[in-house]
Parts: C-alpha cells; sequence; structure tokens
C-alpha cells in the first residue's frame, strides 16, 4: 500500500500557497485493508476514507467510465491494480494531476508529475490532462473558476476548444442546477471574478448557462456615464470592483445580475436604457428559479437592480421621497441588507473606465439618513395615537410622519454643514 499527496494540495504547496485542505490517494489496496488499518468509510459513489486520527479523506485510486450525460454519467472502478498515473489522468488540470509522497518536504524533484504538471504551473497555463476531461461538463465551470483565482494564469488554446466542443455536444445542458450555483458562487468569490465569465464566454458555455448576461456584450451605454461604453464590459468592471472592495457573496451576485434589463433595450432607443430595471429583476428572477440560488442572494439582488437608478440620484430626494427609498428596500426592518446593497451600488458606481477612485458619498450619506429613521422612537408614537383613538393603518401613518419629520430634520442639518464648494460628488447615471 503507497500513499500520496494529490491535487490542489500539492499545487498550492508548489507555488507558495497556503494549503488549508490535503487530499491523499491510496494505491495497491482495498477497502477491506482500509476499515482493518482503523480508517472510516465515508464515500457514497466511490471508496473515500477518513483518517482515524487527522480526520482527513484518503481515496483508493480510481479510474472512471462514461456511462451517460452530465457530471454523475459515470461508472467508476476501483482495484489494488489501478496505478497512481491511472488515477491522476482522471484529473481535471495537470497543474492539478500531481503527486507527493507522505513524507514530502515541498521539493519538485520529489513529485510525482506524468502529465507535466510541473511545466505548466511554471508557465502559469491551465491544461486539461487527457480527453476524458471532455466526460464532465463540471469541469468546464472549474477552469473558468480557476482562471478567477489564477488571474495570471492563461487557458490553453486546446483547453479551450475542448470545451467548446462540450458545450457544442450539449454536455452543458446537464449540468444539474445545484452544482451550477455551487461552482459559480465560488467563483464569485475569487480574486478577480470576471475571468471566470471570460472564460464561459470564450468557450460558448455562458450563453448556456446565463443568456442573460452574455447577450450584455456589445450593447452600448451613454458615454458621458460609461466611458467603457460596453455593457457587458461594465458588468465585468463592476464585478471586480465587487472583490476589490471585498464584497460578500450575495453582493457579488447582485452586482453580477444589476444590469440584465439592458440586454433587452430596443435597438432604436439605444445607448438609452429606460426602465431596464424592472427588465432586469424579471430576468435575475429567472436566473435564481433556474439555478435555485438562496433567497437571501436573490432578495439582495432585486433589490440592488430595481434601485440602483435611485440610490444613485439619491441626492436628489426630498424627505417623502428618501422614506420611500428606505420603504421600497425594507431598509427600516433590514438596515445590514441595506448597507449591502449600497455596497453593490458603490461596486456599480466605481466599476468604469475612470471611475475606480472616485469617492461615492451615496453610500455614507444614506446611511446616515436612515439612522435618523431608525433613531425615531416608534412605541411612544403607537402609544400616544392609540390613546386618541388611532388604529391600525392610521398608527401606521403617524410613525412614517414621525420618520419623515426625523428625515427631514437630517436633511435641514445637512445643508446647514454642508461644504461651500460645490458639494457632493455628481451623479452616477444607472
Amino acid at each position: 500500500m503507497q500513499i500520496y499527496m494529490v491535487g490542489g494540495a500539492v499545487r498550492d504547496r508548489l507555488m507558495g500557497n497556503a494549503v488549508h485542505d490535503r487530499d491523499w490517494v491510496v494505491v495497491g489496496t482495498t477497502p477491506e485493508a482500509m476499515t482493518r488499518l482503523g480508517y472510516v468509510a465515508v464515500g457514497r459513489d466511490f471508496p473515500v476514507f477518513l483518517h482515524p486520527e487527522t480526520h482527513e479523506e484518503y481515496a483508493l485510486a480510481r479510474t472512471e467510465r462514461k456511462s451517460g450525460r452530465g457530471y454523475r454519467g459515470f461508472v467508476v472502478l476501483t482495484s489494488p491494480d489501478v496505478t497512481l498515473e491511472e488515477d491522476l489522468s482522471r484529473r481535471d488540470l495537470t497543474v492539478n494531476a500531481m503527486a507527493a509522497p507522505v513524507d514530502w518536504d515541498g521539493s519538485p524533484h520529489a513529485v510525482v508529475d506524468p502529465y507535466y504538471g510541473l511545466r505548466d504551473l511554471h508557465d502559469k497555463v491551465l491544461r486539461h490532462v487527457t480527453e476524458a476531461f471532455r466526460e464532465d461538463p463540471v469541469r468546464i465551470l472549474r477552469i473558468a473558476r480557476f482562471a478567477a483565482r489564477f488571474a495570471d494564469f492563461t487557458v490553453a488554446p486546446e483547453t479551450i476548444g475542448l470545451m467548446s466542443e462540450m458545450v457544442s455536444d450539449g454536455e452543458v445542458d446537464h449540468l444539474v442546477p445545484e452544482r451550477v450555483w455551487q461552482e459559480i458562487a465560488r467563483g464569485l468569490m475569487e480574486h478577480r471574478p470576471s475571468r471566470m465569465f471570460d472564460v464561459l464566454r470564450a468557450c460558448g458555455a455562458l450563453r448556456v448557462l446565463l443568456p442573460e448576461l452574455d447577450r450584455l456584450w456589445g450593447v452600448p451605454q451613454r458615454a458621458e456615464y460609461h466611458p467603457e461604453v460596453d455593457t457587458g464590459v461594465h458588468a465585468m468592471m463592476v464585478l471586480d470592483m465587487a472583490a476589490q472592495l471585498d464584497a460578500p457573496l450575495n453582493v457579488r451576485f447582485a452586482c453580477l445580475c444589476h444590469d440584465f434589463g439592458k440586454g433587452t433595450t430596443r435597438a432604436d432607443v439605444l445607448p438609452r436604457h429606460h426602465d431596464h430595471e424592472s427588465r432586469s429583476v424579471d430576468l435575475l428572477e429567472q436566473v435564481c428559479e433556474r439555478w435555485r440560488v438562496p433567497n437571501d442572494a436573490r432578495d439582495l439582488a432585486v433589490v440592488v437592480a430595481r434601485e440602483h437608478g435611485n440610490i444613485h440620484r439619491s441626492g436628489d430626494l426630498n424627505a417623502s421621497a428618501m422614506l420611500r427609498l428606505f420603504e421600497r428596500c425594507d431598509a427600516i426592518r433590514k438596515p445590514e441588507r441595506f448597507e449591502h446593497a449600497l455596497l453593490a451600488c458603490e461596486c456599480d458606481a466605481r466599476g468604469r473606465l475612470g471611475f475606480a477612485n472616485r469617492p461615492y458619498p451615496q453610500r455614507a450619506r444614506l446611511r446616515s439618513a436612515l439612522q435618523s429613521v431608525l433613531d425615531v422612537a416608534t412605541a411612544p408614537i403607537a402609544a400616544a395615537a392609540a390613546r386618541r383613538g388611532l388604529k391600525g393603518e392610521a398608527i401606521g401613518l403617524a410613525i412614517a410622519d414621525a420618520r419623515r419629520d426625523a428625515l427631514h430634520e437630517w436633511l435641514c442639518h445637512e445643508t446647514d454643514n454642508a461644504p461651500r464648494d460645490g458639494g457632493e460628488a455628481g451623479h452616477a447615471s444607472a
């Protein structure tokens, strides 16, 4: 029996990156022998065991045979006769198809590298291992996600070609929705998430998986607000700005979806996009249903898509209009979600050519205005209204009046303390 560290742990150690999870492959043994040694079987589809002390996963060396469509269409074969090279051949990328002995000291000379992963690591290339890559459509998503993680790597042209063939063969159509969301969500959290969508677009998978985004490229916007002009380019700049600002997943998803409606603007009215917000909401809700996106991500994306233009132009709102904005966003009940909406709007405003370092005062301003509303003590107002014989909706109106008064006072105070040099930065158009 021989044990090797495999996959991402070897790659990351060779790159000098932190290794958080280690995977192990065991060659030349059986499930029964593993059990006798104290390992605990946990694999459902193939033999995987937990180490009795470290609880790390140890998988028996295996091969796979395609038996149907999609990533579940495989027959897994394990045997003491399966070699390490055969096991590594089923992996996705050459940089993930390296192995090292248990007592590995980190030296590249001790690495088992039958598919030239060390060469590709040095050359910063993401390349498929063998033609078996085409048998699992999830690998298309994984390649795209790795491109977002390793932003200075390129995808080998022959790998892009193979991925394109898989798309043409209909393999992507058989991806399970939950798995698509899982991979997309992980890619959104990488260092440069735009590269995930660049790769998916290059092989044609984006047109199948997310046509709402794919159709944005080539759609123009008004250059005075969007010097980058192209709506698809803007969407990627917004997404990368979210990564630069270390935004959480739900904010990054909202950034991805906020302008979907611009892809359905009639050609005769371009580059203007009247009412694209409502169309964006309709389209992103379809995506959320298709991918089974968690409710918290969907709900924030709806708020951002519908209200980002109003938030950008909030400097023009009076107390009544500002209160209506807060109510539409459910900001009074969910201030944390509203804070996330403001962050997404800042990413939208700064994710434009030449705008990356511009201030976005709307975020701090609306946060402060909302706090003035949250500071209104509603219980005494409700009690006083009840003593006057008011009920239900009438009490709600009395509370709304008090909140509006608080906003009016806040706006007056802001005006009294406004700078005399021209005031707030200009609006960012949606």
